[in-house]
């Protein structure tokens, strides 16, 4: 582990995995410890993964302001990192929750990047559109899995705003292309690597600034855009991400088959293979 001092004197850790020229990585939850993403599937094969643990979770100290967790401010930490690693740009992962952050980071500071890949990302940063109806029809797509019926009803209680570690646990299958052996013991890690302070202020009103805005500014991204789903990932639908994908200018658009919101997990080889191919393409 290693740490930095932040923009606003927080001290934030980081973890190195691999070897090779550096991807930084920033975990979703939203505020999820950086320990879930483990190597990325032998991503560390490829590249030195650096790992950011956010604000108030993993080994990374809790802000003295709370405001500081949402996640407009989280794109500080972001470039505070590319400073202290003395790289004049940086190639950035980003998953789930935290492809806000990574959109926000490329309409900030676009020329700060050289190639960006968003993994199964959140899209409330850049205003597009996506119904319950979108929601529910990718969730009903599993209904012949022997888990469905307890699985959805436990997500209609956390959509309900019963957010307990219990009924997480229960609709974890819906996540996974798989429900295997290594998609119950990622789950299991689910709990004890999440901050509820970063989480609560992750989304609070306004934390996603102008979606107009940001859009725009996405138009005159030069660097390469990865936007990797899955097929069964209930949100970000393909439809959701073939739309994301068009808003960058050198935007790419890679689904996994049989994978859920957690690529590595359901098929690591196809997931190294395709992210390893697009950061090393000259």
């Amino acid at each position: 582990m290693q740490t930095f001092i932040s923009y606003d004197g927080t001290r934030l850790a980081y973890h190195e995995k691999g070897s090779g020229a550096p991807l930084v990585c920033v975990p979703g939850g939203p505020g999820r410890a950086a320990a879930y993403l483990g190597d990325l599937g032998g991503l560390s094969a490829h590249r030195r993964l650096i790992l950011l643990d956010n604000r108030g979770t993993g080994d990374s100290a809790a802000p003295a302001d709370p405001q500081t967790y949402r996640c407009d401010r989280l794109v500080d930490d972001v470039e505070a990192l590319r400073s202290h690693l003395g790289l004049e740009r940086i190639d950035l992962l980003a998953h789930s929750a935290s492809g806000n952050v990574a959109t926000l980071y490329a309409a900030r500071h676009p020329h700060r990047l050289s190639r960006m890949v968003l993994v199964a990302p959140g899209w409330r940063a850049t205003g597009l559109p996506f119904s319950d109806d979108e929601w529910l029809a990718a969730i009903r797509r599993r209904a012949d899995e022997p888990w469905y019926a307890e699985a959805h009803a436990a997500l209609m209680r956390l959509n309900d705003g019963d957010v307990t570690p219990a009924n997480r646990r229960i609709a974890s299958p819906l996540f996974f292309g798989r429900w295997n052996a290594a998609a119950v013991a990622f789950a299991e890690t689910d709990e004890a690597q999440r901050s509820p302070a970063a989480n609560a202020g992750f989304g609070v009103p306004g934390t996603f600034g102008d979606p107009d805005r940001t859009r725009a500014a996405l138009t005159a991204l030069a660097a390469p855009v990865l936007l990797l789903g899955g097929d069964l990932d209930p949100a970000p639908t393909v439809r959701l991400l073939e739309e994301f994908a068009a808003l960058f200018p050198s935007g790419q658009l890679t689904i996994q088959p049989h994978a859920g919101h957690v690529p590595w997990v359901d098929d690591p080889a196809a997931f190294t293979t395709t992210v390893a191919a697009f950061l090393d393409h000259a």
